[in-house]
């Protein structure tokens, strides 16, 4: 089920269940870990998209085994925070994704996250081809961060 607010995700989740924080792009999907207190986020993996299906083996594996009772999906809103093709490419991921295994999804506003995380790259001097290997995953757990960060000013 889609939720439309932050604080439903929470009640919509046994505890002691993680989040997944994806970034979902076209080529790519980063993905990233909550613990189970739901504090601290933790960069995952990047799947390499090859298909639908493929993608979704890969990403339903995961969520098996390690504990994930929701997502929390990067929704990549223009910059005047209106919606775009990437936007609607996004959400029927989500929709997809919901047909083959109903989990809560929240979508976070991803806005500048890919930005912001190249920048704390280069600022710490990390290699060009380092940033490709692990920039979605990274980008990923900045998400997850940020609605975690959010769900701690705002408990339910």
């Amino acid at each position: 089920m889609i939720l439309d607010n932050p604080a439903e995700l929470s009640e919509a989740m046994p505890a002691g269940m993680r989040l997944m924080g994806l970034d979902v792009g076209t080529k790519t999907i980063g993905l990233a870990l909550s613990d189970t207190r739901r504090v601290i986020a933790t960069p995952l993996e990047t799947i390499r998209r090859r298909g639908f299906r493929d993608d979704m083996r890969r990403l339903l594996a995961l969520v098996d085994t390690r504990g994930i009772g929701g997502l929390v999906i990067g929704l990549p809103l223009t910059l005047a925070g209106g919606e775009g093709q990437r936007t609607q490419s996004v959400r029927q991921f989500a929709r997809n994704l919901l047909a083959l295994r109903d989990l809560p999804i929240i979508f976070w506003d991803e806005r500048m996250s890919t930005a912001a995380v190249t920048r704390e790259m280069i600022a710490h001097d990390m290699t060009r081809r380092r940033r490709a290997q692990i920039v979605d995953r990274v980008a990923a757990a900045y998400i997850l961060q940020g609605f975690l960060d959010f769900l701690g000013r705002n408990p339910a």
